[in-house]
């Protein structure tokens, strides 16, 4: 107990001295986090996380308001956010405080920020081979590179469907690391030989209590051959923080052992992944793509069916019935890069994109509750196309129906995690007392949502939680 007692004294007097360490300033217009007011008389205060100082008090004049809601632009508005909620929104001049960030936005569109359900945030940047083979350290430093990123790109939540990005998230949150709000599914939940199982076959059988595999060590992927371990696995994540439950009832693309015509889960084992999550107050959403891999899990009680590609008519029908939400991605071909062509995984790739065009037919046929979200995986570049995906879903939406999605019906989809939703509020609406995630837009997004293409010219202001993260109004 001493030694523990003189290791913990030194790593204060070590912590104390980093504190004294001098920052960088940063630029005033474009910012990766938030500045902290701090007395420049102070030079030997300790950095501040963001979220160790109220959010500042910015009004926003003469702006026309897309609301998440309704396909049709407000006319002119003021809208006032104090701390991290849209506190009034007025055709009549709002009076100012002292300290108020005022931004005069002379006609340009506010809008709620994007999200993303269906993100990966540890498996964007890199590509597969560093994925698989490179230290925790290393890939979270890479994610919060791109959290960074993507919140610049407007996206100011995502719901992460499979990754270890609880730490991240507990930085962005703290306001040590810039980026997007997380709703985080923990490791994906998978079956042996079932999508999300990267061991080679030489890693074959599997042994309880044996050492895990490398995915599994590092939090991104759950095996689970029993219900028993099932609920194991679902409870485990949920103890860390996660807000809904991923697992994959059928075969993938990006797994080297998972054919597509494949149902993974058992009834029973789904089952139990639905009662443990249910105990909890949430849900599970579960990756699928046929008919056969769909029915059984909405059978066992899953709310939400991720991709649905390869779905049949009687299968659309039957998620209308039921209330199932469709989480599905307009995936580029580009996504298919990171397969060698001729490959299995590539092979997979491309049936899956021939389903596409259909499953948004029957989406629309049967009015499903649909939410929109990108799957961008081991592609940086394709990630800094996010934006020109959502633009994408007017082959089969007006462009307010696609902005629509991407704001308040994605918020509703969040919502479905009740109590162990991580941010309580209203997300994805311009409103009062909505929490103020927030776009200045140039120009007119349902006119021209091409603008959502190019965040880095047309998105002039960009808040999150109130936070202002990017100002770029003279």
């Amino acid at each position: 107990m001493r030694s523990l007692n003189v290791l913990l004294l030194l790593g204060v007097a070590f912590l104390a001295g980093c504190g004294n360490k001098s920052t960088q300033a940063t630029d005033s217009k474009v910012v990766a986090t938030p500045e902290v007011a701090q007395s420049a008389a102070d030079t030997s205060a300790a950095p501040a996380s963001t979220a160790s100082t109220p959010p500042p008090t910015v009004l926003f004049r003469n702006v026309r308001i897309f609301n998440g809601v309704d396909p049709d632009l407000q006319p002119a508005r003021n809208v006032l956010v104090r701390g991290n909620r849209i506190a009034q929104i007025s055709e009549s001049d709002i009076a100012t405080e002292a300290g108020t960030t005022v931004i005069d936005g002379t006609g340009r569109t506010l809008m709620p920020g994007l999200i993303d359900m269906h993100w990966h945030t540890m498996a964007v940047r890199p590509n597969i081979a560093v994925a698989m083979s490179s230290t925790a350290g290393y890939l979270n430093l890479m994610a919060g590179a791109e959290a960074s990123d993507t919140l610049q790109r407007g996206f100011t939540t995502v719901r992460d469907l499979g990754g270890a990005s609880f730490g991240l998230k507990q930085a962005i949150d703290e306001g040590w690391q810039a980026g997007p709000r997380i709703y985080p599914s923990g490791a994906i939940i998978s079956v042996t030989g079932g999508h999300g199982d990267f061991r080679s076959r030489l890693e074959l059988p599997r042994t309880l209590g044996a050492p895990m595999a490398h995915t599994e060590a590092m939090g991104d992927t759950m095996i689970a051959d029993s219900p028993d371990e099932v609920r194991a696995r679902v409870r485990e994540q949920l103890m860390q923080g996660a807000s809904q439950i991923k697992l994959t009832a059928g075969g993938g693309v990006s797994s080297p052992h998972s054919p597509l015509d494949v149902a993974t889960f058992t009834l029973e084992e789904l089952r139990a992944a639905v009662e443990a999550a249910n105990n909890w107050g949430t849900y599970v959403t579960a990756h699928a793509y046929t008919p056969q891999a769909i029915e059984r899990a909405i059978e066992a009680g899953v709310q939400c069916i991720e991709h649905g590609n390869l779905m049949d008519d009687a299968t659309a029908k039957l998620m209308a019935d039921k209330g199932i939400w469709l989480s599905i991605q307009p995936l580029p071909d580009e996504l298919l890069q990171a397969f060698p062509v001729g490959s299995s995984e590539h092979t997979r790739g491309l049936e899956v994109l021939a389903g596409t065009d259909r499953a948004y037919q029957l989406a629309k046929k049967y009015k499903l509750k649909t939410a929109f979200g990108t799957d961008v995986l081991f592609s940086a570049a394709l990630a800094r196309r996010q934006g020109q995906l959502l633009t994408t879903l007017t082959q089969w939406y007006t462009p307010a129906e696609a902005l629509i999605m991407a704001t308040s019906k994605n918020a509703e989809l969040l919502a479905l995690a009740g109590k162990r939703n991580p941010y309580p509020g209203k997300l994805g609406v311009v409103e009062e007392d909505a929490i103020a995630d927030l776009l200045l837009v140039q120009g007119d997004p349902l006119a021209d949502i091409s603008l959502i293409a190019n965040p880095q010219q047309n998105f002039r202001v960009i808040l999150k939680d109130g936070r202002i993260y990017k100002n770029t109004v003279p």
